[in-house]
This record gives structure tokens, sequence and C-alpha cells, in this order.
């Protein structure tokens, strides 16, 4: 082979790298505009957390303890029953509700279903953490 056939030569690797490379730049483009249309970034902070209550019924209403689990925010966890929330609010000690505190909810009808809910103090979306309803 000689020089001037080499340069001379019309067949190349590189139209076949350009596409390997074009395509390649569409699919994480793809990828980084969906996770953002989608909103996956966002979800990923907006799990609700994880912490167990328990709820003892009395005549009057029902004493609703947190027994394990994270220590939550108490401006962003709200009782509410079948009825509404509870009128005279939450009545949590703190501004934390960890292991061991308890809060009344009174008002509860039999056969009523009364939830913790958790807002999401960045969004505002909420998630029900803890449910029990009354005996009948």
């Amino acid at each position: 082979m000689q020089l001037k056939d080499l340069l001379t030569e019309d067949r190349a690797v590189s139209p076949v790298i350009g596409v390997i490379l074009m395509v390649a730049i569409t699919v994480i483009l793809a990828a980084v505009i969906g996770t953002f249309v989608l909103g996956l970034g966002d979800q990923v902070s907006e799990s609700a957390p994880q912490a167990s209550f328990s709820f003892d019924f009395n005549d009057t209403g029902v004493n609703i303890t947190h027994e394990g689990g994270e220590t939550l925010e108490a401006d962003n966890i709200n009782v509410s029953g079948d009825v509404g929330s509870d009128p005279s609010g939450n009545h949590w000690s703190g501004d934390t509700i960890s292991a061991g505190d308890t809060a009344p909810y009174s008002g509860v009808d039999p056969g009523e279903t009364v939830r913790v809910i958790w807002t999401n103090p960045a969004g505002g979306a909420t998630n029900t953490i803890a449910r029990a309803t009354a005996p009948q």
C-alpha cells in the first residue's frame, strides 16, 4: 500500500464512533431530564418517618403513645379521626415526640378510626403513620 492510497482512502471508523457517542449522549440526557420532570430526586427526602404508636381507648377518647422508632417533630404530627381533627389540638408535651410520649385525643365515637398523620415540612405531603379503630 502506498502513501498516496492511504491519504485518499474513503473508509473510516469515525462515523460508527460518532453514532455511538450521539446515542450515549441522548440516553444520558433523557435520563437526567426524566429525573427532573418526574420528580424522582425529590421523593428520596419525602419518605415518612418510621415510628410505632399504640392506642389506649377509654370512655372519653384515646391516649396515643409513641412506642418506638424515630423522634418526630410535634409540629409535623396531627391526630385525626373519622369525624375530624381534635378541636383542642394535639397535646404532645414539648417540641419533639420520642418513645414514651403520650397525647390524649378526645371525642372518639365507637367504631371510629383514629390516625396519626405526618406532614412533610418540605412539601406539605401527608402520610398516615399509625391508625386504630375504637372498639364498638
